[in-house]
C-alpha cells in the first residue's frame, strides 16, 4: 500500500505545473521564440541566404540554402574571414546586403540606433572573390548605405549630407554641402515623416544606377522641442526639431543627381510648400520618378511622374476622401513599362487596381467586404498577384494569388492565424512566418504556385516543450455588441483553474488607434506571457477592440476622424459593463491599462468612466494632442486651429476632476514620441483637481519603456499595483 501511495506521490509530482515568472520572461529569456533570420534570396531562384551563428568562432557565417530542400548548399561567407586591413579580430556584423550580381557584400558594423526607424554604422565592402574586406568610409558613420543597381557606386548619408563612392578606385564624392543639424536634411527623413510615413532612408538609385533622387527637408522653421538627458554632473540638453499639431512643417523637396555629369536638378512638385512627399520612387523607365503628394490635412492623395533630367512632374492620379487617406508602399509598376498597381478604400475596403500609365483605370483587381492588409508582389511573367488579407477573418492575416484581371483567386496559406511571407524575387516560393492565439511562432517554406509545405525551417519545439512544463491559460475569443448594435471583437484569459461560480477582477487592455487591432489570431508574445501571471494570481485579461480599429473597413475605421477618443473610450466603457453583468466577473474590480494610445485611453476610461474602472495603469500617454505632432494627429483631427473642439473635448487633462479609481501614471522622460510633458501636464491637472494617484518616470527612457532591467523593474511595478488594487484590495488594506 506504501508502494502505491508513494506511486501516485510521483506521479502527482511528475504532473505539477510551474508558474511563469516575470524573471522568466523580462530577464532570463525563458520564452524566447526563434526565428529566421538575415534571409536574402539569390538571383538564381533556388537559392537563399542567411545568417547562421558560428558558435565555436563566435562569428555570423552567410550560409546558402537550396530552396527546393531546406538543406544548406555551402556558406559563402567564413565569419571568422572578415577581417579589415589593420585588425587581427573579424568584424561583428548585424546585417547584410549583397550587390546585384551577388559578388559584392556590404556589411553593417558598430550600429546605433537613433530614432524608431534611424540608425548609423560603420560599413564594409566584402569582395567575395578576392576576399578582400574594406571599410566603405573614414570620415565618420555613414547612414543606409546601398549598392547602385550596377553595382558600381555605393550612396549613403552622413551628418545631413549625401555622398556616393565609386568601388572601382574607393573614391568619395560629397553630393551636398549644405546639410546642417537641426536646419537642412539631406538623403532621410526628418523626425515627423521617420516616425509617421514609416521610412529613413529618403534617397533611391534609379533603375540603370545612373542616378540618385533623394530628399531634402528645410526643418529651419520647425518649433525645436528640449529634452534634459540625465546622467552627467549638469544635464545635458538633447535639441531637435519636431512640428506639433498647428506648427510649421519642414519644406520638402526631391531632387535627382547624375553621377556622371555631378549635376542635380530639383523635381517641381509645386507651388504650395505646406504639403507632404510621402512617398517617392523610381518607375521602370531610369528617366522617369514617382513622387506621391499629399495636402496638409492629407485628405488628397496625388501620384505625379516626373522626368528627372528637366524636373517637370504631370499628375496622373488624384485621390480625395472626406477623412484622410493611408499611405501605403503598395505602388507598384509593371515591367511592361505600361501599368501599374495602386491600393485604395475608394470603395469601403482597401483594394487593389490596375491603371495605365497616364493614370486611367484599366480594372479592379480584388473586391470584397474584406481588406487587402498588405501588397506582396506580381510575377509579370505568369500574371500572378499576391496579396495579403482579412478575407478569412478580420483576426487572421492569409496570402492569396490573383491574376490581373481578377481572376482565379487561390488561398494559399491554410493553417488558421496570422501569416507574414517573405517571396522570392522569382515568385517560385515563399517563407511564412505563422503564428495563431495558442501557437508558438514557426517559419516554414512553400511553393507560391500552391503554397505547398516544402520544409519547416522553425518550429520553436524548444519553446513548446518549455512552455508545456507551465501553467499555462488559453487565450480565448469572443464577440460583443454595444447598446448601439455595432459588433465588437474579443479576447479573454481566465486562470487556469477558472471557477463560473466565483467572481474574478479583470484588466482589459487597450490600444484603440485608428487602424490599429489588439485582437488578432497570433502569437501575444511577452504581453500575453505577462497576463499569464495575472491570470496565475488570479485576474481575466480582456481586451476589445473599438471603433476606429482595422481590418474591418474605412467606415468602422473613419467613424472616429475629426473626434479621436470619443467613440473608441465609449466602446470600451461598454465593453466593460458587458464583461460586469458576467455571471463570474467582479464588476466593482475591473482595471484598464495601455501603453501610448492605450495610455491616453486609459486616462479617458478614468475620467469619462463614471466610475466603471476601479483602477488604471497609463504609460506614456498623449493627454492632449496639441502636444502630438502633425502627421499623425491633423490627419485624423485637422488642425488645432480648424477644429479646437476636436482636441479639447476628449482630453483628459479637461477632465481630472472627475477621475474615478486607482492610477499609476508611468512615462520615460527620453521620449521622443510622446512628450514627457503630457505626464507633466496630467499630473498638474490632477494635483489642482486634488486628485490622488501614483506616478514613476524613467530617466532617459524612450517611448517603449523598456528593454532589459528596465521592463523588468516596470511589470512589477504594474504587477504589485494590480495586486493591491484589483486582486486581493482588501487583504492589502488590512495588512
Amino acid at each position: 500500500m506504501a508502494a502505491v501511495l508513494l506511486c501516485f506521490a510521483f506521479v502527482a509530482q511528475a504532473q505539477q505545473k510551474k508558474d511563469i515568472t516575470l524573471e522568466d520572461i523580462y530577464q532570463k529569456g525563458t520564452f524566447r521564440a526563434k526565428s529566421v533570420w538575415g534571409v536574402n534570396w539569390m538571383n538564381d531562384g533556388r537559392y537563399y541566404s542567411s545568417q547562421v551563428s558560428d558558435e565555436k568562432n563566435k562569428v555570423q557565417d552567410i550560409v546558402k540554402y537550396d530552396v527546393t530542400t531546406g538543406q544548406p548548399v555551402n556558406t559563402i561567407i567564413e565569419g571568422e574571414n572578415l577581417v579589415p586591413e589593420g585588425s587581427s579580430q573579424p568584424i561583428q556584423y548585424d546585417g547584410y546586403t549583397f550587390s546585384s550580381d551577388e559578388q559584392k557584400v556590404l556589411f553593417s558594423t558598430e550600429t546605433e540606433q537613433i530614432y524608431r526607424r534611424s540608425s548609423k554604422a560603420e560599413f564594409y565592402i566584402y569582395d567575395i572573390a578576392s576576399q578582400k574586406l574594406t571599410k566603405l568610409s573614414n570620415g565618420g558613420k555613414q547612414m543606409y548605405a546601398t549598392f547602385s543597381p550596377d553595382a558600381k557606386r555605393v550612396a549613403f548619408a552622413r551628418d545631413n549630407n549625401m555622398f556616393v563612392t565609386d568601388l572601382s578606385n574607393m573614391q568619395e564624392t560629397q553630393i551636398t554641402t549644405n546639410g546642417k543639424y537641426n536646419s537642412i536634411i539631406n538623403g532621410y527623413a526628418d523626425w515627423v515623416y521617420e516616425e509617421e510615413f514609416s521610412f529613413a532612408q529618403g534617397f533611391h538609385w534609379s533603375p540603370d544606377g545612373k542616378k540618385i533622387a533623394f530628399y531634402t527637408f528645410d526643418e529651419t522653421n520647425v518649433p525645436e522641442f528640449n529634452m534634459q538627458m540625465w546622467g552627467e554632473l549638469y544635464p545635458q540638453d538633447y535639441k531637435f526639431k519636431y512640428p506639433k499639431a498647428g506648427e510649421a512643417n519642414s519644406i520638402v523637396t526631391v531632387s535627382v543627381y547624375d553621377v556622371a555629369s555631378g549635376k542635380t536638378v530639383k523635381m517641381d512638385t509645386g507651388n504650395e510648400t505646406d504639403i507632404y512627399l510621402p512617398r517617392m520612387k523610381w518607375t521602370n523607365n531610369p528617366n522617369l520618378l514617382s513622387i506621391q503628394r499629399m495636402n496638409r490635412l492629407q485628405n488628397t492623395l496625388e501620384i505625379l511622374h516626373a522626368n528627372a533630367s528637366t524636373g517637370k512632374a504631370d499628375v496622373v492620379l488624384k485621390e480625395t476622401d472626406k477623412a484622410y487617406i493611408d499611405v501605403t508602399d503598395d505602388l507598384t509598376y509593371l515591367k511592361d513599362g505600361k501599368h501599374f498597381i495602386h491600393s485604395s478604400e475608394v470603395k469601403g475596403y482597401n483594394h487593389l487596381y490596375l491603371y495605365n500609365m497616364s493614370g486611367k483605370l484599366v480594372r479592379q483587381i480584388t473586391s470584397g467586404n474584406w481588406e487587402v492588409s498588405s501588397y506582396v508582389g506580381y510575377d509579370e511573367k505568369n500574371d500572378r498577384l499576391y496579396y495579403m488579407s482579412t478575407e478569412v477573418s478580420p483576426l487572421e492575416r492569409h496570402l492569396y494569388s490573383i491574376s490581373s484581371k481578377g481572376k482565379k483567386k487561390q488561398r494559399l496559406t491554410q493553417q488558421a492565424g496570422t501569416h507574414r511571407v517573405n517571396m522570392s524575387n522569382d515568385f517560385k516560393y515563399f517563407l511564412d512566418y505563422f503564428s495563431a492565439a495558442n501557437e508558438v511562432p514557426t517559419v516554414s517554406l512553400h511553393t507560391a504556385k500552391d503554397g505547398k509545405l516544402i520544409k519547416v525551417l522553425e518550429d520553436n519545439s524548444q519553446l513548446k516543450n518549455t512552455l508545456a512544463q507551465y501553467d499555462i491559460a488559453k487565450q480565448e475569443f469572443f464577440q460583443m455588441k454595444t447598446s448601439d448594435g455595432t459588433q465588437l471583437n474579443g479576447w479573454m484569459i481566465k486562470p487556469t483553474d477558472f471557477d463560473p461560480n466565483k467572481k474574478y477582477p479583470v484588466l482589459m487592455f487597450v490600444y484603440g488607434g485608428p487602424g490599429s487591432q489588439t485582437v488578432t489570431n497570433s502569437w501575444g508574445g511577452t504581453n500575453y506571457l505577462w497576463y499569464q501571471v495575472l491570470a496565475d494570481k488570479g485576474m481575466i485579461v480582456v481586451s476589445v477592440d473599438n471603433r476606429g480599429t482595422g481590418a474591418r473597413g474605412a467606415e468602422f475605421k473613419k467613424v472616429t476622424y475629426a473626434n479621436l477618443g470619443k467613440y473608441e473610450i465609449e466602446d470600451q466603457i461598454e465593453a466593460a459593463k458587458w464583461l460586469g453583468n458576467q455571471a463570474y466577473v467582479d464588476k466593482n474590480r475591473i482595471g484598464i491599462w495601455g501603453h501610448s494610445y492605450g495610455g491616453y485611453m486609459t486616462l479617458l476610461g478614468l475620467t469619462k468612466g463614471n466610475g466603471v474602472f476601479a483602477a488604471g495603469i497609463s504609460v506614456a500617454p498623449v493627454t492632449s494632442w496639441r502636444y502630438y505632432d502633425t502627421i499623425y494627429t491633423e490627419r485624423f483631427l485637422k488642425t488645432p486651429q480648424e477644429n479646437p473642439a476636436g482636441y479639447d473635448e476628449n482630453s483628459p487633462l479637461f477632465f481630472a476632476d472627475k477621475m474615478q479609481g486607482e492610477l499609476l501614471l508611468i512615462h520615460g522622460t527620453g521620449d521622443d514620441n510622446v512628450h514627457f510633458q503630457n505626464a507633466v501636464a496630467m499630473q498638474d491637472a490632477l494635483i489642482s483637481a486634488n486628485k490622488q494617484f501614483e506616478s514613476f518616470y524613467y530617466p532617459n527612457r524612450n517611448h517603449g519603456v523598456g528593454g532589459g532591467i528596465t521592463s523588468l523593474h516596470r511589470f512589477k511595478m504594474m504587477t504589485n499595483f494590480l495586486e493591491r488594487t484589483l486582486i486581493n484590495p482588501t487583504e492589502v488594506a488590512n495588512q
